[in-house]
């Protein structure tokens, strides 16, 4: 993809350039070409040259460098031949600290990069410049007559030429490792962007004839707008694989590992995990943002009245509590930022995880690992000889784990899990179902908690909406009793990448055993009689509570509905 390409998709995601502009330029006789249609918009005013350079430079996390501001070398045949720099559209600008710095046009020529790197002999540092000034600078800078006395390269151009192309052709036969500094920097950027537009995966995914790049950013998954080429497959997921110390010899078969990164200040590790296709390994990186552990419960989506449920609960001195929803839910942030309010000086907390998703400083946690018999049961049963307060079982999966959770919890410690459930009340089923007695049930589990996630509208962008009568009604409501309610929608700024959403928060469904829960418990009764009973008894339902926030216009009927099911599907 040219550096135009990249230009043009850049300012219209940023919303530089709107459609209609574009349909203008179009409509005067603009052609399609990358190149063409940026110089027309430049020239019709739409578009300031010098921001959309500036803008690619901080897309790919470069430096930009305007030629009309920067002292160019007066001989940059001292650092860079002419024709090579002519090859490669580049321009030297200086050699500082044992690498030639060059100015290039384009943030995805790192192969080229890495070839002029290996010709020179030198490591290359590339910043981003304006395309056309660095032709400029190539024709006035440049003597266009002799090559110089000093020309290793001999007298002739086209010598040149034939020496480069063939220095060039000897690099890959040779096999030359592309994992060096032009793929590091490619990754580096890749995990940067994906950072800076807030997402919580990575996916890389060979396909037959291209390479995609994909981040699931509030849920959904986004292509890069740029990704590698196809021939840059094998070294960036060589790169990764190095990375995350995993096997690279070894593509039969899948295999899980650990980045750390360090990105603006700010530390992240990312879970990686490799799986081979039939058109190469595809990698998938699960970035953990440590700040998440910070989050406050009215951060995670709690309006006051659930908030100051869920930390009566929490602080109870004994019991489990459990929250529940499928995989990508929020559970474990939900966890964590538990365990975060209840950390204090006197209490002893000790968690086993599977493995340990993100180290909380005062928290003792230990990681299971099944291939020396330290299994989720195998901890528990140690745990409970250290005394502590509270304990966090990442995920109560099997009878054995359960009912040693459900005895900690019956001498004297808080306990915390999650459990795979569709609403709260199934949490109990549940774990019928895996092997509990109901006694032990009833007589441990002081409530569920089920969670779902939302997307927010965007804060900077949103507007007042009218919803159709059919979306009132797909949640239960009718004009005449939604009264003064402040229906919003995001329309897409630059903040929230014309997405309209920034962001997710929980809804939530608090499930509390009393008296009249923990008879029917010990009489066998079905999660639909439990619902019903904790209903009447003012249990919040999931819809329920995600209506209260699309009418304080917090996110959409249409986020609402893609997370929840009608309650009369559940009885």
């Amino acid at each position: 993809m040219s550096d135009f390409s990249l230009i043009l998709d850049l300012v219209l995601r940023k919303g530089l350039v709107s459609e209609e502009q574009l349909r203008i330029v179009r409509s005067d006789g603009g052609r399609d070409g990358g190149e063409s249609l940026f110089e027309e918009l430049v020239g019709k005013g739409f578009l300031d040259r010098k921001t959309a350079f500036q803008l690619l430079a901080e897309e790919f996390a470069m430096r930009f460098v305007d030629f009309s501001e920067l002292d160019l070398p007066k001989e940059p045949e001292d650092f860079l031949q002419e024709t090579i720099a002519r090859q490669y559209r580049v321009f030297p600008i200086e050699f500082s600290e044992g690498s030639l710095q060059v100015a290039i046009s384009n943030p995805l020529e790192v192969e080229s990069l890495d070839s002029l790197s290996h010709l020179l002999k030198t490591p290359i540092e590339p910043v981003l410049a304006d395309g056309k000034r660095i032709e400029e600078a190539i024709n006035t800078r440049y003597d266009r007559g002799a090559f110089g006395e000093g020309d290793n390269y001999g007298d002739n151009a086209d010598e040149v030429d034939t020496r480069v192309a063939d220095v060039t052709l000897e690099m890959e036969d040779s096999s030359i490792d592309e994992s060096e500094a032009p793929i590091i920097r490619l990754v580096q950027v890749i995990i940067s962007e994906a950072i800076r537009r807030r997402a919580s995966d990575i996916h890389l995914e060979p396909m037959d004839s291209r390479f995609r790049v994909r981040f699931r950013i509030d849920g959904e998954l986004q292509e890069m707008s740029s990704p590698p080429p196809k021939r840059l497959q094998l070294p960036v997921i060589s790169r990764i694989k190095v990375m995350g110390k995993l096997s690279i010899a070894e593509k039969r078969l899948p295999q899980d590992g650990r980045i750390q990164v360090r990105v603006e200040g700010v530390d992240y590790d990312l879970r990686v995990s490799s799986l081979p296709t039939a058109f190469g390994e595809s990698i998938v990186m699960r970035i953990l943002d440590k700040t998440g552990l910070m989050k406050g419960l009215p951060e995670l989506g709690f309006l006051s009245d659930d908030q100051e449920t869920f930390e009566r609960l929490i602080t109870l001195p004994d019991g489990i509590l459990l929250v529940t929803g499928p995989t990508g839910s929020g559970k474990t942030t939900t966890l964590y930022s538990c365990l975060n309010y209840v950390n204090k000086s006197d209490r002893k907390i000790i968690t086993v995880e599977d493995p340990i998703e993100y180290q909380m400083p005062g928290i003792n946690q230990v990681p299971v690992r099944k291939s020396v018999g330290m299994t989720f049961a195998a901890a528990l049963k140690a745990m409970l000889r250290q005394a502590p307060n509270i304990i966090m079982v990442g995920e109560i999966r099997d009878k054995e784990t359960a009912e040693i959770a459900i005895n900690a919890s019956l001498t004297g410690h808080m306990v915390l899990s999650t459990l795979h459930t569709n609403d709260a009340p199934s949490a109990v089923t549940r774990l019928v179902d895996i092997g509990v007695k109901p006694y032990l049930v009833a007589t441990s589990l002081r409530a569920s908690m089920a969670q779902r996630l939302v997307r927010r509208i965007c804060p900077d962008c949103r507007q007042r909406h009218e919803p159709t009568r059919r979306e009132l009604a797909a949640i239960g409501l009718d004009r005449d009793s939604v009264g003064d309610a402040q229906f919003m929608k995001g329309v897409g700024c630059p903040k929230c990448h014309n997405q309209g959403v920034k962001g997710r928060f929980g809804i939530f469904e608090i499930f509390e055993v009393n008296e009249e829960i923990e008879k029917l418990i010990y009489s066998g009764g079905t999660a639909a009689q439990m619902r019903n009973i904790a209903k009447e008894l003012g249990m919040r339902t999931m819809r329920e509570d995600g209506v209260r926030k699309v009418l304080a216009g917090l996110t959409s009927v249409k986020e609402v509905l893609s997370v929840t099911v009608d309650e009369s599907a559940l009885i």
